[in-house]
């Protein structure tokens, strides 16, 4: 896979590994998560969205059977909200408001099923992103940390530069929002 966002793509030139052409490919599974060769996160949210409605299935059983509510309960977020928040700091940011919205919908069903409230896929993204980005202000050599650099005053952190908005759209500037308190 080649990602290139110059203007004036030039065919890429064949690689070679131990004599062997290696094979241009459009997107590919690193990890669990499916990254495409433009970046964008549409097949990975729709293998997600899979995953977690044959998962739905399962919990449909348990409430058919009578299963407790507290089973239901802790059955949603060992199963199903751990597919849907698989490398979730990655993807969320750059989402589109409709993968997000099918992701969400998945929630709903669930809602329904075990017949209480169950945290947003926002609120699972602000969670994992907070966890996240504490890990990295506590690692001295995780190579991000020197983006969680806070200002003379201490209330916000150093933010970088860019001119695109790949950037923007990726995990330190929604993790740095995250990181904030409250009362900023």
């Amino acid at each position: 896979m080649v990602v290139d966002f110059r203007r004036n793509r030039a065919p890429p030139s064949p690689i070679t590994l131990c004599d062997s052409p290696v094979t241009i490919v459009d997107s590919f599974r690193f990890l669990g998560s499916i990254i495409t060769q433009d970046l964008k996160w549409e097949l990975n949210i729709s293998s997600i969205t899979k995953k977690a409605q044959q998962r739905l299935f399962f919990l449909r059983q348990l409430k058919k059977f009578n299963l407790p509510k507290t089973m239901t309960v802790h059955f949603y977020p060992a199963i199903i909200e751990s597919i849907l928040c698989s490398s979730i700091t990655v993807w969320y940011a750059a989402a589109t408001a409709k993968d997000k919205g099918r992701l969400q919908h998945v929630i709903r069903s669930a809602e329904r099923v075990i017949g209480c409230n169950l945290p947003s896929l926002q609120d699972l993204f602000a969670s994992r992103s907070l966890k996240r980005a504490k890990k990295i202000v506590a690692d001295p050599s995780h190579p991000g940390q020197k983006l969680f650099v806070p200002l003379q005053s201490g209330r916000r952190l150093r933010s970088i530069r860019t001119k695109t908005s790949r950037h923007t759209n990726s995990f330190f500037p929604s993790a740095h929002q995250q990181s904030r308190s409250p009362t900023d």
